[in-house]
């Protein structure tokens, strides 16, 4: 039997022990933001609607979410979760006899996998309330749990705890799931006399079980995706947490990472089988590695594809481009933005593109830059060629074609167009286009001055 439930995901709150002038849900996390981390595992739920409270810096929070699928709903003062959950009342007098999942949006590390089980116990209990607990070794910071034999008594907040209660493990997650219809009936029922003066969705447990309504509590099986996320080290935790799940996820699809530790992958990105990564890379974004790839240290890629085989070699960095299959790039290489490398050409030392196109098997071996620049298969552009592609006002393209041999030192003032196979002579300072099978050289004249140095250091 489906079971219909809705899901509201609490993100109102500043976060202020963040000391930041952006909310904490904001945040990223190995290339996503907290929020959007909680959206896209509820969303894995098949929860009917999904809507987030919303209230310190609702604006932002909105159009950087806008693309998720959730609605939001607009908590106008943050007077606590309680309060948080009254704010979508009118939402929830419309789902009838359907279930209600409200987790904060500082649990990002929770997974689908652990909060199914959940689903399934207040399903089967037909509890009133379902709340999800952790055994925690340091639970500072979290609300405990109060127990009387086997019996759920209430859940006591941290700033309201006596010293006794404060040394219990066994705390409160954060994540409920309630029937809407008597959690309608007992918020009315929340009172803030409390040490922060807020009105605590807490209190609705209490509140419940003194009324007979069955409330039951799920234990967590793997209490290290409950970090509640307060600040900037829990932050760090938490992201080391998901990069170590991150590096083990790839490890077993068949990807090789020699040294975890100095490794850094984000959530989106995607590497293929028997690639081989080297220590201290940095892979960002949407990136998406080949098969059979080499990464080898000190790499950092952004949002960038690379084909199958190709090696990305030590310290090089790569944004936003594409390097084709069995391509070489590196070492100390740097591809901006909207540079496409094809099949099998060579990118070497302190190379710098921006732009561009390189062809198929053409190489460009060192000192050397590329900007706005088309350059066909079988290219080879010696040492220290420049294309000279901005004028102070515009940027203009250069273009060469399959075949050509460009010689060190050459300057290619663009707009300019260079024919299949032809040959700019080294030291050339190129201004006009150069037809097809053609050689150009264009340097100043050679003078010579004899016994010049002799007289000058006479003087």
């Amino acid at each position: 039997m489906k079971h219909e439930f809705l899901a509201l995901i609490l993100a109102a709150g500043k976060g202020t022990r963040f000391k930041s002038k952006k909310i904490k849900v904001l945040h990223s996390l190995m290339g996503k933001p907290m929020l959007q981390l909680v959206v896209e595992s509820v969303a894995k739920l098949r929860a009917e609607k999904i809507y987030a409270v919303v209230g310190y810096q609702k604006q932002q929070v909105m159009e950087e979410c806008q693309s998720l699928p959730v609605e939001f709903v607009v908590q106008k003062r943050q007077l606590g979760t309680a309060h948080a959950v009254l704010a979508a009342r009118e939402i929830l007098k419309k789902a009838g006899e359907k279930d209600l999942l409200v987790i904060n949006a500082d649990l990002p590390l929770l997974r689908p996998e652990t909060l199914r089980p959940f689903l399934k116990v207040h399903q089967a209990q037909k509890n009133s309330l379902t709340f999800l607990s952790a055994v925690l070794e340091n639970p500072t910071g979290f609300g405990r749990i109060i127990w009387e034999g086997n019996k759920i008594v209430r859940i006591v907040e941290e700033k309201d705890a006596t010293p006794s209660q404060r040394r219990l493990k066994e705390i409160n997650a954060g994540v409920y799931l309630f029937k809407i219809k008597d959690l309608l009936w007992a918020l009315p029922k929340v009172s803030n006399n409390n040490k922060k003066g807020e009105y605590y969705l807490t209190d609705v447990i209490e509140i419940l079980i003194k009324a007979k309504k069955p409330v039951g509590c799920y234990q967590v099986p793997y209490p290290e995706e409950i970090i509640g996320i307060n600040s900037r080290y829990e932050l760090a935790k938490a992201i080391e947490f998901l990069r170590h799940r991150k590096i083990k996820s790839l490890t077993e699809s068949g990807v090789t990472i020699y040294d975890p530790s100095t490794t850094w992958i984000d959530l989106e990105a995607k590497v293929g089988r028997d690639t081989i990564i080297y220590s201290s890379v940095i892979i960002e974004g949407k990136t998406v590695i080949g098969r059979q790839c080499q990464i080898y240290p000190f790499v950092h890629i952004q949002d960038s594809k690379i084909g199958h085989g190709a090696k990305i070699l030590s310290s090089t960095m790569i944004e936003r481009s594409t390097v084709g299959h069995e391509a070489q790039v590196g070492p100390f290489t740097h591809l901006r933005p909207n540079t496409v490398i094809e099949q099998g050409a060579k990118i070497g030392n302190f190379v710098e593109m921006k732009n561009t196109t390189f062809g198929k098997y053409s190489k460009a071996g060192h000192l050397s830059y590329l900007g706005d620049c088309r350059v066909e298969s079988k290219v080879n552009i010696g040492a220290g060629t420049i294309t000279c592609n901005y004028d102070g006002q515009k940027k203009h393209k250069t273009y060469i074609g399959e075949g050509a041999f460009v010689g060190s030192g050459t300057e290619l003032v663009a707009p300019i167009k260079v024919g299949k196979k032809a040959y700019i002579g080294a030291g050339s300072t190129i201004t006009k286009d150069v037809s097809a099978e053609s050689l150009a050289v264009a340097r100043s004249k050679q003078i010579e001055k004899k016994g010049w140095s002799k007289r000058k250091r006479r003087k």
